[in-house]
């Protein structure tokens, strides 16, 4: 089992992905099932994996899958502040 730094240290991010379906019974409403797993992006071949196999062993017909990765291992980063507050 590999761990979950040692995958971010291969480059894989931190995968959300929203997948809308349609409910077999009920065709004309949609469901919402969040899939999160470390993936590597762009390509995505975990994802897309799970894909194929919702489609090819699930009922429920695929409407949309939306997309967000975020590297969680990344160099510190500075910025200038806009404005300081102080509260007496």
């Amino acid at each position: 089992m590999t761990s979950d730094l040692a995958l971010q240290m291969k480059d894989y991010r931190l995968t959300t992905a929203e997948i809308l379906y349609r409910l077999p019974d009920h065709p004309s409403l949609l469901q919402s099932y969040i899939w999160q797993e470390y993936d590597l992006a762009p390509d995505f071949p975990t994802l897309k994996r799970f894909l194929d196999f919702w489609d090819n062993h699930l009922e429920g017909k695929l409407y949309s899958v939306k997309v967000a990765n975020v590297s969680l291992i990344d160099p510190p980063k500075a910025g200038h502040v806009d404005a300081l507050y102080r509260l007496h």
